[in-house]
């Protein structure tokens, strides 16, 4: 398997107030841990910055607008545009930096050059509504991905599985309508953004949620996994499948009350690349979203990624 990372130095510039749980240091932390020799065979590239038109493949340009209008001009101001959403001046240039890392990683594993990508970037994306910046998101990377596999590659089916603690609102919302999309979240209820019940299946049961309860630890996640996500993938049958990779519900995570260990992550990650080896090419994106506590996204992440190189 040939695996890439994309990074990009300008993801550590988008600036939150001190004490923010979603900083910088979450990706310094990651980056220590992707020295340890496991990881000399993985490609590690620069994301490129997408144009601002490539926001409008998931959002309408009037949300582009209204984020840019929020952008600050000085260097070292943090403005608040959501309850606990903020940007700085290089939030914009980061947020479109990891779009196109999410771009570039579609484009690898439908081009040959990569099997799978990790895209390591911040902000994270997977709150963020059609017109809505909301969670520490200001654009959705993920659904933005999905639309442009479809574009350009003309992918009929596309899966994306949310593991992150916290509902991918933002992704069920984008593809509530859209037979052609998958969307399947693990998450903790009830937690921010009290969304996510079983009960809500999309207009054409493409939508597939398997809530967790607090506390829950590892066999609840993977017999979540295994009862209702990959049933739905198996019938789904994807040309292409897309991760959220949120870290929180790790059991050191301070924003929930999940229990898993880095364990978990790998076997999830390991059943995925069966459905994707059985369907789609082995074309796995995955793109990084919560993990808060620096020690267990560094450990969760780089399971990950070791999965991944493994095949």
């Amino acid at each position: 398997m040939t695996t890439r990372l994309y990074e990009n130095k300008i993801f550590l510039e988008h600036n939150t107030p001190q004490g923010h749980p979603e900083r910088a240091d979450r990706l310094r932390s990651l980056a220590i841990a992707l020295e340890h020799p496991n990881f000399s065979q993985l490609e590690r590239v620069e994301a490129p910055q997408a144009n601002e038109d490539a926001v409008t493949l998931a959002h309408p340009e009037s949300h582009l607008f209204s984020v840019m209008r929020e952008i600050p001009e000085e260097e070292d101001l943090i403005r608040q545009i959501e309850a606990d959403t903020h940007v700085s001046q290089k939030s914009l240039q980061a947020a479109l930096t990891g779009i196109g890392g999410a771009m570039a990683a579609v484009d690898d594993v439908f081009t040959g050059k990569a099997d799978n990508v990790f895209v390591a970037s911040r902000p994270p994306g997977h709150h963020a509504e059609k017109t809505k910046a909301m969670g520490f998101c200001l654009f959705n990377n993920v659904a933005i991905a999905a639309r442009h596999a479809q574009k350009t590659y003309g992918v009929e089916r596309v899966a994306i599985v949310d593991w992150d603690v916290h509902h991918g609102n933002g992704t069920q919302d984008i593809f509530w309508d859209d037979p052609s999309v998958l969307f399947c979240s693990t998450h903790q209820m009830p937690l921010y953004p009290w969304t996510g019940e079983k009960s809500e299946t999309g207009s054409h049961n493409n939508i597939v949620n398997a809530p967790l309860s607090p506390n829950d630890a590892g066999d609840h996640f993977r017999e979540a996994f295994s009862s209702r996500v990959l049933p739905a993938l198996h019938n789904f049958r994807p040309d292409f499948l897309l991760i959220s990779a949120g870290f929180d519900a790790h059991h050191r995570d301070p924003l929930a009350q999940i229990n898993l260990v880095g364990d978990d992550f790998d076997w999830a990650t390991g059943r995925l690349m069966e459905i994707a080896g059985k369907y789609a090419n082995n074309r796995v994106v995955s793109l990084l979203e919560g993990g808060y506590d620096l020690e267990g996204l560094a450990e969760s992440a780089g399971l990950h990624i070791c999965r991944l190189m493994k095949g």
